[in-house]
């Protein structure tokens, strides 16, 4: 009962933000990361997005995209990593909901799945996806292009 609600919370808040962002047009920067294991990429779906996407988030102020990266990973879906373990692998901008967003994508190269948890209220739902079926599915623009340059194709 407490998640639903704290879901409803973050989707009003989202919508909120949404609307903000219409009206002021602002640039956003953020940093995700891409798990890998056996040749597929860990996606989430967060409670308030309709669109898959990797874990992942914005920057704090001071803070290194890297360490960034690596402390959303870790509160979105349980995975630690040093920051130094993660291999930078895009940088692109595209308007999305409203905004210029920044980010940057880091890959994480794993030979054991990890023990992925999510808290069920900001992120509701983690699995692995070959690239192909995530190019697939409803994700977002940075995922897109990232992984359409990965399979060495054009982004559509």
């Amino acid at each position: 009962m407490i998640n639903a609600l704290i879901r409803a919370v973050y989707r009003v808040a989202h919508w909120g933000l949404r609307l903000l962002w219409f009206i002021r047009r602002p640039e956003t920067t953020g940093a995700l990361v891409a798990v890998w294991h056996q040749g597929r990429v860990l996606l989430v779906k967060n409670s308030y997005r309709r669109q898959l996407t990797l874990p992942g988030g914005y920057i704090r102020p001071r803070e290194d995209r890297r360490t960034a990266a690596a402390r959303e990973l870790r509160e979105e879906v349980g995975v630690q990593v040093q920051p130094k373990h993660l291999v930078h692998a895009y940088h692109g901008t595209h308007v999305f909901e409203h905004r210029q967003d920044t980010l940057d994508i880091y890959e994480l190269e794993v030979e054991e799945a990890p023990d992925v948890r999510v808290d069920d209220r900001e992120v509701v739902r983690a699995e692995f996806h070959t690239p192909d079926e995530a190019l697939r599915l409803d994700i977002v623009p940075h995922l897109e292009e990232y992984l359409s340059r990965r399979l060495g194709q054009a982004a559509g």
